[in-house]
């Protein structure tokens, strides 16, 4: 059987999840070109783009961070308006991308769940507006022809980057713990399943619209600590208030506050086989 070989325009590529992503895509011989902000300012971004059959977005500005009225406008635009001008880009190539695959997030759900792709309850907040925003221009692709795919990511587990390295300080220092009494849902997903979903979403063309990209087996903040300590061998008595978390990051605290439980429906009824179901074996990978 031939090999096909892809060439791959990506925003967002130097980022946890780019890196990744470039790296698995060049082991298959795979092209990437990167597209960094001065690519979108230029005007010529379809030129820079030409060739490529396949387009990955995933830039955006970081969400973990205070929200002020400013930086709402920072993380709107790093997602709405790059998502734009690419879709725009695509537009006007000759010949055009076969597939378009944009990034979204969980926050498109409400606080608690279960939620599924055909089955759920919107964020009416800032979150569940941007991701909304965010999807629907990535989805005029399919207006030119272009297949499109949307992962709404949960969070993602990695070894060197991501939510974890952010938290696994304290935790090593037998300082972790809950955020509250822990009950808040977490939807997650291993970044090896994340690469292998980007895979299987080039590689399968029935593959198309929205997908959550999550492991089927979602836990709690409870249930994430405890693993956090189980594979460092480190005590989690410490529970950290939610009050100081809002102090820190104002309305930006219901990323860690509140959850989402998020069930990846559509990808389990495609057949797609998840190296890690289970929290306690992703941290673990993670974290040795």
């Amino acid at each position: 059987m031939d090999i096909i070989k892809h060439n791959v325009a990506m925003s967002g590529a130097t980022g946890f999840v780019g890196s990744h992503l470039g790296n698995a895509f060049r082991k298959m011989k795979w092209q990437v070109v990167p597209l960094g902000r001065k690519d979108f300012e230029s005007g010529l971004l379809a030129e820079k783009m030409t060739g490529a059959d396949i387009i990955v977005n995933l830039a955006g500005a970081p969400i973990i961070k205070r929200w002020s009225a400013e930086y709402k406008k920072t993380l709107y635009e790093s997602r709405i308006n790059i998502t734009k001008n690419l879709v725009s880009a695509c537009s006007q190539m000759d010949p055009k991308p076969k597939l378009l695959i944009s990034t979204s997030a969980i926050g498109y759900y409400a606080s608690g769940g279960p939620h599924t792709e055909n089955n759920h309850v919107k964020a009416d907040n800032f979150l569940g507006h941007l991701a909304l925003d965010w999807e629907k221009e990535a989805l005029r692709a399919k207006d030119f022809g272009i297949r499109t795919v949307i992962f709404r990511f949960g969070v993602i587990l990695g070894k060197d980057g991501g939510a974890l390295k952010e938290m696994l300080a304290p935790f090593k220092l037998g300082m972790g713990g809950t955020i509250g009494d822990g009950s808040q849902p977490f939807s997650w997903i291993h970044i090896k399943d994340l690469v292998h979903a980007f895979q299987t979403a080039v590689n399968d063309e029935s593959y198309q619209d929205i997908y959550n990209l999550t492991s089927p087996h979602p836990t709690t903040n409870k249930g994430l600590t405890k693993a956090l300590g189980k594979a460092l061998e480190k005590p989690t008595f410490m529970k950290i208030p939610k009050f100081a978390i809002r102090l820190q990051l104002g309305e930006g605290a219901q990323i860690l506050t509140e959850g989402q439980t998020v069930i990846p429906e559509k990808l389990m009824k495609s057949g797609f086989s998840f190296t890690f179901n289970d929290i306690e074996d992703a941290i673990k990978d993670c974290v040795t």
